[in-house]
């Protein structure tokens, strides 16, 4: 039940500084615009005067929650709210029940749901029935992708809406609302402002909540970016090894070499290890970049890689972290040739498709006398002892047409690997040719 204060709208005067500044209105929510500005879809939803069930997915400090309760203002249904880190079955039954209650009263329920994704799959197929007849709408908030942490069954019943982070005009704008509740400046310099901005990494509440500890200091001269710096401890970025965001990062630092953008890869890579990245998972990564996106254009990737692995291995951190920025940087600025990547891929197909055929005859082992009766070994000539040092005999099964799998592009050393098979193809060519 909300209490006399929430109820009112009123916050008591020791409300947190977050508290008393929250939205009275949808039109007050700041950096939410694409979904509750004009033709935003929630918006549209307001307008037309029913409410569908949804997921809130976005990051800490955007306004899920206070999204969720001016919906049910505006639509003029009852608010409910549970948290999953804080609630149980027996909970959710209590929740469903009242909300039947009130239905058959002819009031709607909107249930918000706190963290969401917290419930196990069982938990969240508990919701199904109630959802699909009406008896609550269902108002889901999550930090984490819904489609790795949600029930197909409920997403399919529900819309996804994403919530931005919110952008340094939009924290800015609640700097300045702050300010004028408080009826007095921050006390920054215009470059500790936005430095603060910067701090608060697109969360609203950690802004505010910094806000509060500085409207609290003693009257004194703006504090600049140092003194800043002294009062606030800088908090841990938002950065879960096992979630999201650990793909979300390690893809933009494996596109960035790929990309051949080293700027951009050392940025990701310096993002990983400050969020606690374990720097071994790092140096296999940087092994698999070497050879699947740069390969033969620069074999020496791979070696440099390796012992890029090796070094972190041998000093560990801080000092180690080095070599991964130095092979980062190689990665990023070598040539670039998924050549192998795709010719063993094409080659797999191949052995797949032709199951069991034998090597042809001349390539066979020939160890004992009935194996070379046979005719194993026959014809076998040594290439490195040929005047070309190229035989141009056939390697293929003789009942396999042969296939071209690896095609070099022609960057960096695969140049002239790629010379090298033109003319040997052409050698080949004429010696089979010779033999038809």
């Amino acid at each position: 039940m909300t209490d006399l204060f929430e109820a009112s709208g009123i916050h008591p005067p020791d409300a947190p500084l977050a508290d008393r500044l929250r939205p009275q209105a949808l039109d007050q929510v700041v950096g939410q615009d694409h979904l509750l500005g004009p033709g935003g879809p929630i918006r549209r939803m307001i307008e037309a005067g029913r409410l569908g069930s949804m997921i809130l997915w976005g990051p800490p400090g955007t306004g899920k929650t206070t999204i969720a309760r001016l919906l049910a203002k505006a639509a003029g249904y009852e608010y409910q709210s549970i948290s999953a880190v804080f609630s149980g079955v027996a909970d959710l039954k209590k929740a469903f029940e009242a909300a039947r209650m009130r239905r058959s009263a002819g009031q709607q329920t909107l249930l918000f749901v706190d963290e969401i994704h917290r419930f196990n799959r069982a938990q969240q197929d508990g919701f199904l029935p109630f959802v699909e007849e009406g008896i609550v709408t269902l108002v889901g908030a999550t930090t984490e992708n819904p489609s790795f942490e949600l029930n197909g069954a409920l997403l399919s019943r529900s819309q996804v809406y994403v919530l931005k982070r919110l952008d340094d005009a939009s924290l800015d704008q609640l700097l300045s609302r702050a300010e004028t509740l408080m009826e007095r400046s921050l006390p920054l310099t215009p470059e500790a402002r936005q430095a603060m901005l910067a701090l608060a990494d697109g969360d609203g509440r950690y802004l505010l909540t910094m806000s509060e500890v500085l409207f609290d200091l003693p009257q004194s001269e703006p504090l600049d970016v140092q003194a800043l710096a002294g009062v606030l401890q800088k908090r841990a970025p938002a950065y879960d090894k096992s979630r999201e965001e650990h793909y979300n990062l390690i893809s933009a630092l494996h596109k960035s070499v790929r990309g051949s953008d080293p700027d951009a890869a050392l940025y990701w890579l310096a993002r990983m290890l400050n969020g606690g990245e374990d720097p071994l998972y790092l140096a296999r990564r940087i092994v698999r970049m070497a050879v699947e996106d740069i390969g033969q254009a620069d074999p020496l990737s791979l070696l440099v890689a390796n012992a890029a692995k090796d070094t972190y291995d041998f000093l560990g951190s801080p000092e180690g972290e080095l070599a991964l920025a130095q092979a980062v940087v190689h990665l990023a600025t070598a040539p670039k040739s998924v050549g192998v990547y795709e010719a063993f891929k094409a080659a797999k197909r191949a052995a797949h498709e032709t199951g069991s055929l034998m090597p042809p005859a001349h390539i066979r082992n020939a160890p004992t006398k009935l194996m070379k009766q046979l005719g194993y070994g026959k014809g076998y000539q040594y290439d490195p002892s040929t005047p070309e040092g190229f035989s141009g005999a056939n390697f293929f099964p003789d009942e396999m047409e042969r296939r071209t799998f690896y095609q070099p592009k022609g960057e960096g050393h695969e140049e002239k690997v790629k010379a090298r098979l033109e003319r040997w193809a052409a050698m080949r060519d004429r010696v089979q040719g010779e033999k038809g």
